[in-house]
């Protein structure tokens, strides 16, 4: 995409409004186009903006707004408008309502800016992917969707509940079929931030789980300069057993 994503943020807490622009505008391909408080001036603000968002931000609990009323109108006028609620609301049938009326995340405060990294840099890669095909096959479907592996999505959850903060079960699980798929083959924490689109740090916090899940293992990779790098290879299942 050339032209960056253009995103509304909706949060009465001036503090955490500014805290949310900033951690958007860290993203590269992104620029926050409008910073509003109420969802009278959100729906004031799209109705008369002469190019409208692609993304909105929104706070659920909104002072002149009613539960999701808000994401349901914005859903209901502007289809074209992908929304991501970043909200303390995390009861189960509130998230469900969010994911039912179309929302491509839903991020709980107190946000953690590699997750609100993450998030942003998934929605990029979408719009990009979708930019890009005139029609899909299956495979690719699935994969939008995420359901490339549906069973460990949904039957893994009892594990997921004890990932320690920062780990997303999700991206984790994409870093697992990325390292099966490549058997034998090693990666740095930078190849695999490029790979799935997150900073480096966020990578290396994902490797090194799993090495202390003892599903992956490290060796030296020396180049031809500088420092060599820690490498990270998938154990064998016969090799996680020992």
């Amino acid at each position: 995409m050339s032209h960056s994503i253009q995103a509304l943020i909706i949060e009465d807490d001036f503090r955490i409004a500014e805290i949310n622009r900033r951690y958007v505008e860290k993203v590269e391909g992104y620029t926050v186009q409008k910073v509003v408080k109420t969802g009278e001036e959100a729906l004031a603000y799209l109705k008369t903006c002469a190019s409208r968002p692609q993304l909105i931000l929104l706070d659920i609990y909104i002072p002149d707004v009613k539960g999701l009323e808000l994401l349901w109108q914005i859903r209901h006028l502007y289809h074209a408008i992908d929304l991501i609620p970043v909200t303390a609301a995390n009861e189960t049938g509130t998230i469900e309502e969010a994911l039912r009326g179309g929302a491509f995340d839903y991020i709980v405060k107190p946000v953690d800016a590699d997750r609100f990294a993450q998030s942003l840099e998934r929605y990029k890669e979408y719009r990009k992917f979708l930019s890009a095909k005139a029609s899909l096959e299956q495979n690719e479907i699935d994969t939008l969707i995420g359901a490339t592996d549906v069973s460990y999505s949904f039957h893994s959850s009892s594990a997921n509940m004890n990932l320690p903060k920062g780990i997303d079960p999700i991206t984790l699980n994409d870093i697992k079929q990325l390292l099966e798929a490549d058997k034998g083959k090693g990666i740095t924490a930078v190849e695999l931030s490029k790979k799935i689109g997150t900073s480096r740090s966020t990578a290396r916090r994902y490797l090194e789980y799993l090495v202390s899940a003892k599903e992956v293992y490290t060796t030296l990779k020396y180049g031809t300069v500088g420092r060599p790098e820690r490498e990270y290879m998938r154990r064998e299942t016969y090799e996680q057993n020992d």
